[in-house]
């Protein structure tokens, strides 16, 4: 009896065989598409004063803030290479041996800071809020964000450490580990998979995408938009506290199931055993992401802290 799960094989990243539409991309529309019908959702309950030009206009600011704010992020913290430094016109160049790859390489916590920038440039531009702002688009964006991860599994990219789960999935594209290893044959063993010693296998991986869907995407959009936003008497810029600490937190967690960037493996190694990332070895070896993580959560607090100690003057409001 198969103990794990294959990467179904009708799943494609591509939408149309032959052409440059990828399922990835389209999930980013959806995305976006999402978070835009929340803002204007909210603009007609009366939670903020936004039109629909200026709601598409807000999405358009954060989105590309978003983008150019993941992409530096990828590049200055997990290249990991000094090629981007050395050519920094090929950070925004889609194309690869005559090819369009897109943007290969994006930082979700750029990509945050990127949007604060661009939603910050809003409303200096259009004389709104920004803590309000802020909130707007806190309560707004988990939703879209399911729809990013779910093209990341799609594109069979992402997962996470090595599993005996048996919901753990064999993703096509994932590096193969040598049964010259001991720890690599006990788990084939255990799989029941057949090989011989020096044999090179794919072992089933925790499908970490999904659960980010689930928990950063669904359950907090759930918790921000049904528990925070309904609270009374909310000081703005709450959500966006709340969002920050709820993120980090669950982000944080799942990061203990998601495989850290190979070219960085630990950037703090606490644990008692360190030697391989493929694998969940102690709770004291810390990812890129999570310290990150930690980052925006303290910063949440804090910011946090601030808005309640000037809650008389913060109040929330209308524009």
């Amino acid at each position: 009896m198969t103990q794990f799960i294959t990467f179904p094989s009708w799943i494609s990243p591509q939408i149309i065989p032959g052409l440059p539409l990828r399922w990835y991309g389209l999930m980013y529309v959806v995305a976006f598409s999402f978070a835009y019908l929340m803002i204007r959702i909210q603009a007609r309950k009366g939670d903020i004063a936004l039109d629909a030009d200026q709601s598409l206009n807000l999405v358009l600011y954060c989105v590309v803030g978003l983008v150019v704010g993941a992409r530096l992020f990828s590049v200055l913290f997990y290249d990991g290479t000094p090629y981007y430094w050395t050519h920094p016109w090929m950070i925004f160049w889609p194309f690869r041996g005559g090819q369009f790859v897109g943007l290969p390489g994006m930082s979700y916590h750029g990509g945050l800071v990127g949007a604060i920038v661009g939603a910050l440039l809003f409303s200096r531009n259009y004389h709104f809020s920004f803590l309000l702002l802020a909130d707007t688009v806190s309560y707004a964006a988990p939703l879209g964000y399911t729809f990013g991860r779910l093209g990341n599994f799609i594109n069979g990219e992402l997962f996470g450490r090595v599993s005996t789960k048996p919901w753990a999935i064999v993703f096509p594209d994932a590096p193969l580990f040598s049964t010259n290893y001991a720890w690599v044959r006990t788990i084939a063993d255990s799989l029941g998979m057949a090989y011989q010693r020096g044999d090179l296998v794919n072992l089933p991986r925790h499908p970490s995408q999904l659960y980010e869907a689930l928990f950063e995407g669904i359950l907090l959009f759930c918790f921000l938009w049904f528990v925070i936003r309904k609270r009374k008497n909310l000081v703005a810029g709450s959500g966006l506290a709340w969002y920050m600490i709820g993120y980090g937190t669950v982000r944080f967690f799942i990061e203990y199931f998601r495989s850290p960037d190979e070219n960085l493996g630990y950037i703090l190694a606490f644990g008692k055993e360190s030697d391989t990332i493929a694998l969940f070895q102690s709770f004291f070896n810390f990812s890129m992401g999570q310290l990150f993580c930690l980052a925006m959560v303290f910063t949440g607090i804090i910011f946090a802290l601030i808005l309640r100690r000037n809650k008389g003057a913060l109040h929330a409001s209308h524009r």
